[in-house]
């Protein structure tokens, strides 16, 4: 690339990298624009992640203000706007959750981290806990259905007595529409309307002798009363203190942040996102776009007094910023980087373990693990469990039912879920795992191999047989047997036994279902 620094003035402002076809590729903001462009292309000493955005960078735009704090707010509304690929990217955390009323003939209410959606989202919600609660009393109380797909007929939850949706014949399409409509309301703020509304049902079910469907409506008439207070008492809280430390280690950046009320911990949120120059300014101003401003943010080194400024302005109240050097509060910011290193470290340990003791190209960052059950050839099926950064990520767990497989085969039908798993991310163009462990020997692994060869998978994979702990690794003769402290051996063994957990639990809910059928 070769800019033009005649066209870039010294004012403050916002800098603009694009790439070949005009895509924003990064966006920053500085208080003379020309020095801080030219800063790029005069320094030897950039970081990985900036030279690769160089790289791919063809031109520079830029769009100037009469000040830096109004950079600052320009800088912070391109990147929420573009989301561009060099800029600190925050959506991972747990703060970014929304609720999402699925657009389906009876729609449920879910977890939702993506903005775009044909359904209908709310939040986001800045507390995890606050969402996973409203979406708990609101599921239950509205019997809004949690089946993944819709039964033909009703399911095993109906039989056994614990199921009220609609898959359980307990509710019209008319019914279940009218309490996805009260959910709507309440998630939208109208929770005095729909309250109303409840109540002349109430009133009218009780007049009319429908005394299961009065009780009802006063339940979810107590649901949104206990709802409201819970929210009542979060917008009463002001947090006096956010605490905020970090960890470089290899290009990227692990930074927990505490919110102190009144001396006392109430929550904490982590994020782990690529190195870049300015990477606490950045998140700075990402994060408090959205979040509450407390009075005193707590860090660990001096930043630009402009991002002060820029809080001050967005919370309409004085901001301390604290770099303390002793004392209480410097005690707070190592026990946040502690906390840091147990969260993080402890799990890229036995990642890193791993990845040396089978000589893996790159850290297994996620991992995918197979495993088959049967009772006697009958009600055979598949898991799949995936580890993200050496953690359950349940979201991703999978189960197969075998379509091709009679009798008992484990081969073939580590095969055909090996097929089905790969086939489908192959044609969705999804991401990869970075290593696939079969639970079993070197009969299970060769088949599975096969199957990727078939698709034109290239991703590392190894089986792990029970008893002696044996991993069979394709091209090795024979297996290889890790001390049994192992970090990385530990590892796997979780994960195989959480395959087999998983397997087990869905082959008997499918024996338990033939039970009832029966």
């Amino acid at each position: 690339m070769n800019p033009n620094p005649t066209k870039i003035p010294h004012n403050p402002g916002c800098y603009i990298f694009l790439d070949d076809v005009k895509n924003i590729i990064y966006v920053g903001k500085a208080k003379d624009l020309k020095k801080r462009v030219s800063s790029y292309f005069n320094r030897k000493d950039l970081d990985v992640k900036t030279q690769a955005m160089l790289a791919q960078a063809k031109d520079i735009d830029f769009i100037i203000t009469n000040n830096e704090i109004e950079a600052l707010i320009l800088e912070n509304n391109l990147i929420k706007k573009n989301t561009p690929k060099y800029n600190i990217d925050l959506k991972d955390s747990k703060r970014y959750a929304y609720l999402e009323i699925v657009k389906e003939k009876f729609p449920r209410l879910l977890l939702a981290r993506k903005t775009k959606s044909e359904g209908k989202l709310f939040g986001p919600f800045t507390s995890a806990q606050k969402r996973d609660y409203v979406k708990d009393v609101l599921t239950k109380n509205f019997k809004i259905r949690t089946c993944t797909k819709f039964p033909k007929k009703p399911c095993l939850r109906y039989h056994i007595g614990i199921c009220d949706a609609p898959c359980a014949g307990k509710q019209s399409e008319e019914k279940y529409n009218e309490n996805i409509r009260a959910v709507e309301m309440i998630l939208k703020g109208k929770s005095n309307q729909i309250l109303k509304i409840l109540d002349k049902r109430m009133r009218n079910a009780s007049n009319t002798q429908d005394f299961e469907r009065s009780l009802e409506f006063r339940e979810q008439i107590k649901a949104i009363k206990w709802l409201n207070e819970k929210q009542n008492m979060e917008r009463q809280k002001q947090y006096n203190e956010d605490i905020i430390n970090y960890i470089v280690k290899k290009d990227k950046i692990y930074l927990m942040l505490f919110n102190i009320h009144e001396g006392i911990l109430e929550n904490k949120k982590d994020f782990e996102f690529s190195y870049i120059e300015n990477f606490l300014e950045e998140f700075l101003v990402q994060y408090y776009s959205e979040a509450v401003v407390p009075k005193e943010i707590i860090l660990p080194r001096e930043i630009d007094e402009s991002i002060a400024k820029f809080l001050e302005k967005i919370s309409n109240q004085k901001v301390i910023i604290s770099m303390p050097q002793k004392g209480e509060k410097k005690e707070l910011l190592e026990l946040v980087k502690k906390n840091i290193e147990i969260q993080f470290f402890r799990e890229k340990e036995k990642l890193e373990d791993l990845q040396k003791k089978i000589n893996l190209e790159e850290i297994p960052e996620v991992i995918e693990c197979f495993d088959v059950s049967h009772l006697s050839g009958t009600s055979s099926v598949a898991s799949m469990v995936q580890f993200r950064g050496a953690i359950p990520d349940k979201s991703n767990y999978r189960r197969f039912k075998l379509k091709t497989i009679e009798g008992i085969d484990d081969f073939a039908a580590m095969a055909e879920v090996v097929r089905r798993r790969y086939y489908k991310l192959v044609q969705e163009k999804s991401q990869l795992p970075n290593l696939i462990v079969i639970d079993g020997g070197i009969g299970q692994l060769s088949y599975a191999i096969k199957e990727l060869e078939k698709l034109d998978v290239k991703v590392p994979i190894i089986s792990l047989a029970k008893k002696q702990e044996e991993i069979y690794i394709p091209g090795k003769s024979k297996p290889i047997k890790l001390d049994k402290k192992s970090k990385g051996l530990l590892l796997l063994i979780a994960i195989r036994d959480e395959a087999h957990r998983f397997a087990i639990k869905y082959n008997r809910l499918l024996r338990s279902k033939k039970l009832v059928e029966k």
